[in-house]
């Protein structure tokens, strides 16, 4: 080997120059070669097949493909997520969970992002972005946090020190993680820059005009390619990307409002690219990325887009909408606001205009007979030629006078109202089995008065109706539903037009902003961020300028030019079971305090008072003392309980099971109406509120100054406590197994044991359910009480809750409290030195735990409450006795 190697250096040394020149050129030419045949081959590669290129729709194909700047897709491949629309999730690597870095708390543009955020229903969280400061943490364990990573301003990322921007960017690679920013000019920035780090130039203050599509671009899913959107860009302060590498593709382009064109891009650069999608060629990273904020409607629409496609569709919106229109009050409006002959065939021929766009498309309207032939005589006319159309329409029953049901408090006033409506329907041949209605204002709906459901179901069998009220009116992107006492409630929306909207010219602030809500604004997005939409319109916007059939004609056909959507249209009740099959989890309400908000308060009945809510709640967990401190606390002159209760004794366990869904009317009634006096302080105590998964929440929203009470023994000693209380109550499972067998119990193990075992156990993880309380409620709300204390020092810990009350009247309980030796516990001192004990089942003896199990709950709880230690440092709260023993025992 060594000869032939020696062999070839003579031999070289004997060609002479020109033939070694000559090889060398042989040799770079073909290295030439085989370079372009891999650079081709794998672009070929990456590019979609003929007819695919990511087009929608019938305007795609025929798109000017001859374009320069209107290049192929070629898309690297997400690594980490996988399929498209209906893909499963659970292979994901990551959570569905979105990064937002924003320039601060109020920034608009941030804002406006969380919005939509919120819309769409999807999880995100968002930091301050980081000057030079540490990413937040990206991983937990072997799973991405996060699956979208979002900068409010790009340059912010660009920008980043290099610790973090290689932690940032390795992980965007690793879990196939994409990145959205946006780059707005200010006065500062240069006209011309390349980004840092990145093959793109960036050319700002701007000013932009007829906007475009770019069909072949890859993110498009709703956003439908199409003719040019003509006229300025809003602002003179955009910024437009250039750049020869392939890995750039343009979104959306645009002209310079001047005749002069960005020098460095060239004579041909008719069209500036103003969002571009960086498909991963130069980094690996996706990224999507905007020349300006969101104010621009077509912005919002690609970036709906653009967050769809960097997740895999993980959190992206379908394409089909529902939508129903309400016309709310027919035969209600005044003289000279109704509909006349031509209004009303007028509104039968939209309708079927509409159903061009929206299959089926059938106007619903609401109706109060009372104020039939109420107008004028050419108004008369249009009510009987309407009720001549009666097929053609949806119907549903208002009041039959058009009242507020909350202002009647008998059940029987509202059902006669509704059979004087229904007998008027039946009279003119209106169908009185659609299942739906909707009350005057709102009124009864949300704050629920259970009087109006309860007659709606006698006398209309009512399924459905819809409110803009729940959980509240704004933002109205938070409007939810819920279903209570067999009654689907749906979130109703507004569309820009009310009883006083009638005649286009007279339209507040300018006819334009009508016309800016549909065209891209509120009412467009409403239509883009909802599944199921219902439109609240009332009989005034289709008489004189029929501004409600020029609104939705006008909506539909801008829907159908810029998107993909599917417009589809439902029957209330089908509507109802379509929407709770999209948002299971909205099934059961929230209730809030109705004190909170004024336009709920205005509709709440007068007879009703907030006041009558508790101000302290004493939450647990079981066989801690609550019981003892239940008793302790009635004996204050300022403080009442709620009345017993026939299922659950002194507890209403209202916040954590089915008593929930009875309202907040039956909750109250466990309270007394407030005295005049400003003493009164409602208390309950429902032990198993602690260790609840939803009474936290429940709690907050509906009595979110409350004050909270639990108090803590130790954890093996409340478990075993259960253990001997289920034991005394004859549950079988604890008669047959010991204590040990229970705790110690494997996952095999029959249901019911697993689930004593629970009971004895999972209480015990006290730090986990005190962090859950504190996600909803203030640390500065919350007392922990040592319950060991409580056992033999119960007037200190009643001093201790006083001051933490803010009581007036201050009460001594070293003088009303006595121990009875008998009992074993601190009982209430009577007269004549008698004392008032807890009954019988409270103190029971029972023999010593057994040292095995003593250990095993020792090891098992260690983790719990070295956590709890820490939790209660945080709080500011003292360590119980009991854990400052257990924390010396695992040192």
């Amino acid at each position: 080997m060594l000869g032939c190697v020696t062999r070839v250096r003579r031999l070289v040394r004997l060609l002479p120059l020109q033939t070694s020149l000559l090889l060398l050129f042989l040799f770079c030419t073909i290295s030439v070669f085989i370079s372009a045949y891999f650079l081709y081959g794998v672009k070929r590669e990456l590019e979609p097949s003929s007819g695919n290129g990511g087009v929608s729709g019938a305007e795609g194909e025929s798109a000017d493909s001859d374009d320069p700047r209107v290049t192929p897709s070629r898309l690297l491949p997400l690594r980490g997520v996988s399929g498209g629309p209906g893909m499963d999730p659970g292979g994901a690597r990551t959570d569905p969970v979105v990064l937002v870095f924003v320039e601060s708390q109020y920034s608009q543009l941030g804002q406006e992002i969380v919005a939509i955020l919120e819309s769409g229903r999807f999880r995100y969280r968002t930091e301050i972005s980081p000057g030079k400061g540490d990413m937040p943490t990206l991983t937990d364990k072997e799973r991405g946090r996060f699956t979208l990573v979002i900068y409010e301003n790009i340059l912010k990322y660009v920008n980043l020190d290099a610790w973090n921007r290689e932690l940032l960017d390795k992980y965007c690679v690793e879990y196939g993680v994409g990145i959205i920013g946006f780059f707005k000019a200010n006065e500062n920035s240069l006209l011309s820059a390349q980004l840092k780090g990145f093959p793109l130039f960036l050319h700002s203050n701007l000013g932009l005009k007829d906007c475009t599509v770019n069909p072949k671009s890859p993110l498009l899913f709703i956003t439908r390619s199409g003719q040019p959107l003509p006229g300025p860009l809003p602002g003179d302060d955009w910024t437009v990307f250039q750049s020869n590498h392939s890995t750039y593709e343009p979104v959306l382009l645009a002209k310079t409002q001047s005749a002069e064109s960005v020098a460095s891009m060239g004579q041909n650069a008719a069209l500036l690219p103003s969002v571009v999608q960086d498909l991963g060629l130069h980094d690996g990273i996706q990224r999507v990325l905007f020349g300006n904020n969101l104010v621009f409607w077509l912005h919002k629409l690609v970036f709906v887009d653009a967050v769809a496609f960097l997740t895999g569709k993980r959190l992206s919106l379908s394409l089909e909408r529902y939508i129903l229109v309400d016309i709310d009050d027919i035969f209600v409006g005044k003289e000279g606001t109704r509909m006349k002959v031509p209004d009303v065939k007028a509104l039968l021929e939209t309708q079927k205009e509409l159903r061009t766009h929206v299959p089926n498309f059938t106007f619903n309207l609401g109706f109060s007979g009372k104020f039939f032939h109420a107008g004028s005589d050419e108004e008369d006319l249009g009510d009987d030629l309407l009720l001549s159309y009666v097929k053609e329409f949806w119907w549903f029953p208002h009041m039959w006078s058009h009242m507020q049901p909350h202002l009647f408090h008998n059940q029987s006033v509202l059902a006669e109202q509704m059979l004087l409506n229904k007998k008027f329907a039946m009279e003119h041949g209106i169908p009185t089995n659609m299942g739906y209605a909707v009350a005057p204002h709102h009124s009864g709906v949300y704050p629920v008065h259970i009087q109006l459901y309860d007659a709606w179901k006698k006398v209309w069998g009512i399924k459905v109706t819809s409110t803009e009220e729940y959980p509240h009116l704004k933002p109205a992107r938070f409007r939810r539903g819920f279903i209570h006492s067999g009654i689907s409630v749906l979130p109703r929306q507004t569309c820009g037009l009310f009883t006083h909207t009638i005649f286009y010219k007279d339209y507040p602030g300018s006819p334009n902003e009508l016309d800016k809500l549909i065209n891209g604004g509120e009412l467009f997005l409403t239509v883009l961020l909802n599944p199921i939409s219902i439109f609240m319109t009332h009989l005034s916007n289709y008489g004189n300028d029929r501004l409600g059939l020029y609104t939705f004609k006008s909506l539909m056909m801008f829907v159908q030019t810029w998107t993909n959507l599917k417009m589809q249209t439902l029957p209330p009740v089908q509507l109802a079971q379509k929407y709770f099959s999209l948002f299971p989890s909205e099934r059961d309400p929230l209730w809030q305090d109705p004190c909170e908000d004024k336009r709920h308060k205005d509709i709440w009945s007068k007879e009703k008072t907030c006041d009558r809510f508790p101000k302290l709640l004493v939450i647990g967990p079981q066989k801690t003392g609550t019981t003892a401190l239940y008793l302790f606390l009635g004996m204050h002159p300022d403080l009442t309980s709620n009345y017993p209760s026939k299922e659950t004794f002194e507890e209403i366990q209202f916040f954590n099971g089915h008593n929930y869904h009875r309202g907040i009317d039956w909750y109250m009634e466990y309270f007394p109406l407030p005295s005049n006096t400003s003493s009164d302080y409602y208390f309950e105590k429902s032990a198993n509120y602690f260790d609840s998964e939803v009474a936290a929440q429940r709690a907050a929203a509906l009595l979110p100054k409350a004050k909270i009470i639990t108090i803590l023994i130790n954890p093996a000693d409340r478990a075993y406590s259960w253990y001997q209380h289920q034991r005394a109550h004859d549950d079988p499972v604890a008669l047959k197994y010991s204590f040990h067998d229970v705790i110690t119990a494997g996952h095999d193990a029959p249901v019911r044991l697993r689930v004593l075992q629970n009971r004895c156990l999972v209480p015990g993880w006290y730090a986990v359910h005190l962090e859950r309380w504190l996600n909803f409620y203030h640390s500065s709300q919350l007392l922990v009480l040592d319950g060991q204390m409580l056992k033999t020092e119960p007037a200190s810990i009643m001093d201790k809750i006083q001051k933490y009350l803010g009581l007036v009247n201050i009460i001594n309980y070293h003088k009303i409290l006595a121990f009875d030796p008998k009992k074993g516990f601190w009982c209430q001192l009577l007269e004549g030195g008698k004392t008032k004990c807890l009954g019988k089942s409270k103190g029971r003896r029972y023999p010593d735990m057994d040292p095995e199990s003593q250990g095993f709950l020792r090891d098992y709880y260690r983790d719990h409450n070295i956590e709890l230690s820490k939790l209660l440092y945080r709080m500011g709260q003292p360590l119980p006795s009991w854990l400052r023993e257990e924390l010396v025992h695992t040192r």
